[in-house]
């Protein structure tokens, strides 16, 4: 099927092309032409009026299953917010309630214009989030965090119990339509070596990716040399775990060495800057990660650790807490959405995303130019950094399909989900004593 857009501000996201006023045309799923005045050749025409369209936008670190359990675990750091509310919280979770929980942080996701997710599950039910994502319509990448070292909520498996239900759901999941696994060891302190060791080799036979957690807090990277007598990225390279199949998230307290490790390697830097000011955790080196080659991309995180799932936010963001310590010239609104499009797609494996070229997947979010946030600027690249919020999200297509129209998702009824995710976290909280 052929669909022209038609009369939009095109926000390309590629060198080449930058923004541009103009037509898009799309055919099964992919970009075909853009230029100017395009004929409809038969297609079916959605008319634009000037709006801005740009790349779908990417989070490459989300928790899916958390999002029933935002507000509960506010103020608090890392290691305390882990042990006292999320574990907890996570353990009581059932197959059903997951679902729900995926469902709401989906909803949230879609309407603010995020069409592929690299997402962290909990050590049980992964099918529920699955089944979620393939409703969405999405890019969803996701595996169970896997947790072979006993913790205080009971919330981990024996090595090999583990290691087989990751197998197992990636045999089930991986490459059913637009979704993929990625085996997902939660940290280095979950995790035995061994695990470790097999979770490098299962993921690359499978070509699935791997996603974890690294050098998030300066407890936690206390405890991982106490454990290992490595630093994070050290200890994780050694293991096989680094390359740009590998996606970490954090990486904030890295030494000189890790750095140059991380850019050595390509291993992906997953930036979640409201979470790590939430909790606390500290300020990633991310310009100076940057210059030195790696690729950096951005992530909401948790509900509970945000407590949004708004990529506007995470850019924002990502922009200003390094202008104090660098200056206003360092993170650019430019670099900032390509860490949101391009760099982002690029994170999660898919290559042919992130930016509006011949030949690209047809993912596209479309904003009203005419939202109060964004007047009276004419720069739709300032705009999506710096002012815009998902109030301005009219549109969402993937792969050529329709998933948001007017401010509604388009795979469920927004009633329903609200019910669900109710009826979940009432039957949860039964089973949760803090």
């Amino acid at each position: 099927m052929k669909r022209l857009f038609r009369g939009g501000l095109l926000v390309t996201c590629t060198p080449e092309k930058g923004v541009v006023a103009g037509d898009l045309m799309v055919e099964d799923g992919r970009i075909l032409a853009l230029g100017s005045d395009l004929g409809a050749d038969g297609a079916e025409v959605v008319e634009l009026g000037g709006a801005w369209v740009y790349p779908g936008f990417t989070q490459s670190h989300v928790h899916l299953c958390q999002t029933l359990f935002r507000g509960m675990a506010d103020d608090l750091e890392l290691l305390d917010w882990l042990r006292t509310r999320i574990w907890p919280l996570e353990a009581a979770h059932d197959l059903d309630s997951i679902y729900w929980s995926a469902r709401l942080g989906l909803t949230e996701l879609l309407l603010g214009g995020t069409t592929s997710i690299l997402d962290m599950g909990t050590v049980n039910h992964q099918d529920g989030i699955f089944q979620a994502c393939a409703e969405a319509g999405l890019w969803a990448a996701s595996g169970r965090a896997l947790m072979d070292r006993d913790n205080e909520s009971g919330l981990a498996q024996s090595t090999d119990v583990a290691l087989q239900g990751a197998c197992d759901e990636a045999d089930r999941w991986h490459g059913r339509g637009r979704l993929r696994y990625a085996f997902a060891p939660r940290f280095v302190p979950s995790c035995s070596e061994e695990l470790l060791r097999q979770v490098a080799e299962q993921a690359r036979v499978r070509g699935c990716m791997v996603h974890t957690h690294a050098s998030e807090n300066q407890e936690e990277v206390a405890l991982v040399r106490e454990l290992t007598g490595r630093d994070n990225v050290v200890y994780l390279h050694e293991l096989g775990l680094s390359g740009k199949d590998v996606a970490l998230a954090h990486c904030i307290h890295v030494t000189d060495q890790e750095r140059s490790l991380l850019a050595e390697t390509g291993t992906q830097v997953l930036h979640c800057p409201s979470s790590n000011l939430k909790l606390g955790s500290g300020i990633a080196p991310i310009p100076e990660l940057w210059d030195a080659g790696v690729n950096i991309s951005l992530g909401a995180d948790g509900a509970p650790c945000n407590n949004r799932l708004d990529i506007f936010t995470e850019m924002r963001l990502a922009a200003l807490i390094q202008k104090p310590r660098l200056g206003p010239r360092v993170m650019p609104a430019q670099q900032v959405l390509q860490m949101a499009t391009v760099s982002g797609a690029e994170a999660v494996g898919l290559p042919e995303a992130g930016s509006l070229q011949v030949g690209h997947q047809a993912d596209l979010v479309v904003v009203d130019p005419s939202a109060i946030a964004a007047l009276p600027t004419a720069d739709p690249v300032s705009a999506a950094v710096y002012s815009l919020t998902p109030a301005a999200v009219t549109s969402v297509w993937i792969g050529g399909d329709c998933v948001v129209r007017d401010g509604q998702v388009m795979g469920w009824d927004l009633a329903e989900t609200i019910s669900g995710v109710q009826t979940s976290l009432e039957r949860v909280l039964k089973r949760v004593a803090f």
